[in-house]
């Protein structure tokens, strides 16, 4: 195929840029190193391609370019997609993806090229670029955090039944239901898909026309461009539109709490999975071993995940503090925005589904959940709230189911093996009319209010979670 040699260029060079009369001299070697971006932003050569193409039927619309021409432009663009899909990006040496689109264009289709970039600013263009990939990427990433959901909501089918200990302060405090526990961490991410689903409609504002500033000098119609590309509205105004990059920082916020709990989630894990906890056992295939102690299964995906939060937190930071001292409009500073975007998504895609497929294979053991929820200081609150039935004020319950456990403590003896007048030295109503007789499962289906660990209550939890994942 006849390739054509750009307009500017010296043969051989291998050298195009998208500005430069104004400038006597290339940069000097140093300053094309710092500001080369094409080895972080070629990943958007499929949106670059995609947002010219619309551009070159916005020209034709506004009468700049003819029939012919657009037709050109546009096929001579698919070419190009074709030549980046092959790996034409990998050893290109250009300032960044659209100066290397542009330059393959010029090969493909001559000095026609030439007119593309009309009405249009890198600008725009790059802003423009940088939303369509996210919303893709949103897309995926909330698929993502619904199929952790799944998982979660399947393991909690599976042991509706299976009762464990409910922790505050890390220490045992109430017996619950372990799809209680699993659902937990459901809502959580139930929250994180939504935050998703909300600012992909703020990503989903159109940059392009907006130029470099002040606005595209030709009529191009911004609303069928918009439709075009699958934006739900135009930016509104132009300033505004090529210097906005809150959705950078709020994409990098969402993806920082999707990583907390991604955190906290592998952190009840790690402790549930260790020899001094065993609730649970995790799959061999999420596990490493040691390079000293043959014994150790370590629960490396797990600690990853928690330690990737870590610097997902750091991107958040980094484009806070980006943003907080640049004037309005676009500055070049704003090249920093695709490295931290790339890496919240990159983050989230790696640690997404090994969480998943962690869960989904997790191993339940029964007879150390048994005996942990066997542990009499779980029913302490229910002691209490026993009290309350027999007609004392809950304060003065709480102090008495106090006063019993010190007893306990001082004679050296679980409180279900006390004497009767132990009993009734705590409080005389722990007689009338008998002891009371408590069992975790009793304390568990006490828990009936909407939200609660009793089985009815979770059974909704699972037809509502069913509901939100149908949705």
């Amino acid at each position: 195929m006849e390739r054509h040699q750009p307009a500017g260029e010296s043969a051989g060079s291998g050298e195009h840029r998208l500005w430069g009369g104004r400038v006597a001299a290339g940069p000097a070697a140093s300053l094309d190193d710092l500001n080369r971006s094409l080895p972080v932003d070629q990943r958007l050569w499929a949106e670059d391609v995609e947002g010219s193409q619309a551009w070159v039927r916005a020209l034709q619309g506004a009468e700049v370019l003819d029939a012919a021409e657009a037709g050109s432009l546009i096929a001579g663009l698919q070419r190009v997609a074709g030549r980046l899909a092959a790996g034409a990006a990998e050893d290109a040496h250009d300032e960044d993806i659209h100066t290397l689109v542009e330059r393959l264009l010029y090969e493909e289709v001559g000095t026609l090229a030439g007119k593309l970039h009309t009405g249009r600013s890198r600008n725009d263009q790059v802003a423009t670029d940088s939303r369509l990939w996210a919303l893709r990427a949103l897309r995926a990433l909330a698929a993502a955090v619904r199929a952790l959901q799944g998982a979660l909501l399947e393991q909690a089918e599976a042991h509706l039944d299976l009762l464990m200990p409910a922790y505050t302060h890390l220490r045992r405090a109430q017996p619950t239901r372990a799809a209680h526990w699993l659902l937990a961490h459901f809502w959580a991410f139930q929250r994180d898909r939504e935050r998703i689903v909300q600012a992909a409609e703020r990503v989903a504002r159109l940059p392009l026309g907006s130029g470099a500033i002040a606005g595209a000098g030709f009529p191009v119609d911004r609303n069928a461009l918009a439709a075009q590309l699958g934006f739900v509205a135009v930016a509104e105004n132009s300033i505004d539109a090529v210097g906005d990059r809150d959705w950078v920082a709020e994409l990098a916020f969402v993806g920082t709490l999707g990583g907390v709990h991604l955190s906290r989630l592998a952190e009840d894990l790690i402790l549930f999975s260790s020899d001094e906890f065993g609730y649970v056992a995790l799959p061999d295939a999420y596990t490493t071993g040691s390079s000293l102690m043959p014994q150790k299964r370590n629960p490396d995906g797990l600690e990853l995940a928690r330690g990737a939060s870590a610097r997902l937190l750091g991107e958040l930071t980094a484009v806070l503090a980006l943003l907080k001292g640049l004037p309005s409009g676009y500055n070049k500073d704003l090249q920093e925005d695709k490295r931290i975007l790339f890496t919240v998504v990159d983050t989230l895609q790696l640690l997404l589904p090994v969480t998943r497929e962690t869960i989904a294979a997790l191993v339940w053991r029964e007879d150390r959940l048994a005996a942990a929820t066997a542990d009499e200081s779980l029913l302490a609150t229910d002691l209490a709230d026993e009290l309350v039935r027999r007609g004392l004020p809950f304060r003065e319950a709480h102090h008495a189911v106090g006063r019993l456990l010190r007893i306990g403590e001082r004679e050296g003896s679980p409180v279900t093996e006390l004497a009767p007048e132990r009993w009734a030295e705590a409080h005389p109503l722990f007689l009338q009319p008998s002891l009371p007789a408590l069992s975790a499962t009793a304390s568990v289906e006490a828990r009936c209010a909407s939200g609660g660990s009793a089985r009815p209550a979770v059974m909704a939890q699972i037809a509502q979670a069913r509901a939100v994942l149908a949705d």
